[in-house]
Formats: C-alpha cells, sequence, structure tokens
C-alpha cells in the first residue's frame, strides 16, 4: 500500500484530503454528532437543553421529515449540536429507543448522508430515518419504535431497496392494511381503487392488489401492534434486510456494491451476493484516497493475514463507507465503544469514533424503561401513498394505538 504522492493529482487530493479530515477534527473536538456522547450514555433520554453553547446565537430553522412524510420544523442555534436537533426530533416523537435512528441528508450527488455535528453549517433540511436495523425487531420494547421501524421498511420495500417476492410484498401490505385500516369488514369491502392509491412495490399490479386484499381478511381481529410484529417478523428474514449499499469496483474494476449491515461486509454483483467478510473475520478496515481496504484474519488452513481492497468513485465514498463500518462493527459487535486511545479498528488518518450507545447497551437502557406505553397516531404513510394519476393521495384516515 503506497503513502507517497506519486503525482501532481495525488498531492491535491491529499491536501484536499488533509483539510477535510482537519475540518472532521475541529468538529469532533466541539462535539460528537447524532450517536451520542460518552457524557448521554449513562441517560436514557438526555435533556437536549445540555447540548447547546450558553451564549446567544443566531436561529436557524431546520426542517425534518418524519417516516410517516410529515414535517417537523425546530429552531436552533446555528452553532448548537447536531445531537441537539436529534434529541428535539425524539422528544417531539415520544421515542426513548432512540439509538437505532438518526438524522440524514443528501449530498450534491444525491448520496445519503449522516448528519454532521452542526446541521446549519450544511444543509437546513433533513430526513429523520432508521440507522441501525435491529436483527430481532421483537426485543425492541416499545410498540412505538417498532411502529416507526415499520414505516421505514414499508418505504424500502415499496421503493425497492428491500427487494422481496410477489407473495412476500402481498404479505407485507396485508399487514401493512390491517395496521393502518383495521380488519376488513364483510359488508364493507375496501374498493381496489382505494388500495391502489398506496404502493406497496415498485412493479405493484392489480394482481398484487387483490392478493393484498384477500390475505388482508385473514388478519381480522388482529391488533395494530400485532400487525406490526408481524410485518417486521417477516421483514427480517429477507436477504438484504437491514444492508446499506455502496457502489465500488473489484481488483479487476468490475462493478459491484458492498453492503454493510449487522454481520458484516457484504459483496454484490448482478444483485447476487458473491461474498460475505463476517465482522470476527474483519482485522482491520481502513480507507486512502477512493480506496476501502479490509484486512481479513486467516483461515484454518492460511498461515498469513490477507487484505482485499476495493475502489469507490471518490475519497468522500470510501470515507462514508468507511465511517458506516465503524459505526455498525461498534453498535452491534461491542459492548461499549471504543475509548479514544484506542485505535485498534480504526485506521489511517481520521481521528473519527463512534461513541453512541451500542446495541448491548440500548437494550440495556430499554429494560429500564418505566413508563406506560405511549399513545400515537397511526396514519397512512405520506411516503408511500400516491393516487392514480400519480399526484400524491391525501388520506383521512388515522388510528390511535389506543386502538391496540
Amino acid at each position: 500500500m503506497t503513502t507517497e504522492a506519486g503525482s501532481e493529482t495525488e498531492v491535491k487530493e491529499k491536501a484536499e484530503e488533509s483539510a477535510e479530515d482537519k475540518k472532521e477534527q475541529e468538529d469532533e473536538v466541539q462535539g460528537e454528532g447524532e450517536g451520542g456522547t460518552e457524557e448521554g450514555q449513562t441517560s436514557i433520554f438526555q435533556s437536549p437543553l445540555r447540548l447547546v453553547r450558553k451564549t446567544k446565537m443566531k436561529l436557524v430553522v431546520c426542517h425534518v421529515t418524519l417516516l410517516d412524510g410529515t414535517d417537523f420544523t425546530c429552531e436552533v442555534e446555528k452553532r448548537a449540536k447536531g445531537q441537539y436537533l436529534f434529541f428535539k426530533v425524539c422528544e417531539h416523537l415520544n421515542l426513548m429507543e432512540k439509538d437505532y435512528f438518526g438524522l440524514i441528508y443528501k449530498d450534491s450527488h444525491e448520496q445519503k448522508i449522516c448528519m454532521s455535528v452542526h446541521p446549519s453549517s450544511i444543509h437546513p433540511s433533513f430526513a429523520f430515518n432508521v440507522k441501525f436495523y435491529p436483527p430481532d425487531p421483537s426485543l425492541l420494547t416499545e410498540d412505538i419504535t417498532r411502529y416507526l421501524l415499520c414505516l421505514q421498511l414499508r418505504e424500502d420495500v415499496a421503493s425497492g431497496r428491500l427487494p422481496c417476492s410477489f407473495v412476500t410484498h402481498a404479505l407485507l401490505g396485508s399487514y401493512t392494511l390491517q395496521a393502518e385500516l383495521g380488519d376488513c369488514e364483510p359488508d364493507q369491502p375496501r374498493p381496489l381503487d382505494y388500495i391502489s392509491q398506496l404502493t406497496f412495490a415498485p412493479n405493484q399490479n392489480k394482481e398484487m392488489e387483490e392478493k393484498i386484499l384477500e390475505l388482508h381478511k385473514s388478519h381480522r381481529g388482529m391488533t395494530p401492534a400485532q400487525a406490526d410484529a408481524q410485518f417486521l417478523e417477516n421483514a427480517k428474514k429477507l436477504s438484504m434486510y437491514g444492508v446499506d449499499l455502496h457502489h465500488a469496483k473489484d481488483s479487476e474494476g468490475v462493478d459491484i456494491m458492498l453492503g454493510v449491515c449487522a454481520n458484516g461486509l457484504l459483496v454484490y454483483k448482478d444483485r447476487l451476493r458473491i461474498n460475505r467478510f463476517a465482522w470476527p473475520k474483519i482485522l482491520k478496515i481502513s480507507y486512502k484516497r477512493n480506496n476501502f481496504y479490509i484486512k481479513i484474519r486467516p483461515g484454518e488452513t492460511e498461515q498469513f493475514e490477507s487484505t482485499v481492497g476495493f475502489k469507490l468513485q471518490n475519497h468522500r465514498s470510501a470515507k462514508r463507507l468507511w465511517k458506516v463500518c465503524v459505526e455498525n462493527h461498534s453498535f452491534f459487535r461491542l459492548n461499549a465503544p471504543e475509548p479514544p486511545t484506542k485505535a485498534r479498528f480504526l485506521t489511517l488518518g481520521s481521528k473519527f469514533r463512534y461513541s453512541g450507545r451500542t446495541q448491548a447497551q440500548t437494550r440495556l437502557a430499554s429494560s429500564l424503561i418505566d413508563r406506560p406505553a405511549p399513545n400515537f397516531e397511526r396514519t397512512s404513510s405520506k411516503r408511500i401513498s400516491r393516487s392514480l394519476d400519480g399526484g400524491n393521495a391525501i388520506t383521512s384516515h388515522s388510528q390511535s394505538d389506543s386502538e391496540t
């Protein structure tokens, strides 16, 4: 692995990387992003007021698109930490199991980026999304957390990011109808054109809609919470569940996709998984310029470690992939975040480290939640609603979780 720049272009690229890393280090001195800080790890719901500077500064308006498609608007001080905005959103949603979620925005290349420390310094508009997909959603403590996860997965399925078969599309759609509309009354059947206003799949057709209605009838008596649980039980079995995909090329220049998930790093070619590197097999991850590397632990019949390299579109893409790997490895594999002095898994240049709660800490905190189950409105998601002419459909139906 070469560390010296061999041309004027490389020198310029290296200077840009250095400037970017320097900016990141300056941000880290002022505070971590929405992942959390060590100071906040012992509290289930840290007060966001501690995350704003005491000196009065200019206010900026941030817009956050929630998982049901509604907008949340919040005024924050211009130099407030990004974690402050994230906590304000969670407070608005009455969400306590917040560590599975995060705020994202899109850069100039339409790439989704996790929110940085200072939201106003990047973009005034964000989206509240699932950041870490729990391998077993049944272990979540509160119904509202499962409901928000369902909203994210409905969008993933409807957009095609989470591929599934015709049968699975119909089954998941039927649980969505049961959760949002309740029982299908025999004497008041739902008109097919009403179902057509909702998007359940990328290539939805009349046959699928009829199957969804047929399966919906079989769920009579099922509460919204039970329908959510069944939806998640089936969704978690899909091969692409919780996989964050990144465009890349292998050592031979062939286009591939690298997927990061709770279990490790996956390699896809033409939508087929061709390789899998589980977290326990990976000794080190690193990036240099637009190259991303993983050092693999030797197998039973091997004597030496091996390094596998991939080429990303640019330096930012490589760094973004590296950060996603760091966060997923830390969240799903560690009992607690590594202290700043350790750099066993974080290498090459950037001082970024995951400082939020891990899944183990999150589950422990969730077990200590002691409050009545919060009531919340279940409304047909604006993100997956459509009209027959392609416009947005406005649905008046809403169902309170108290109906469960």
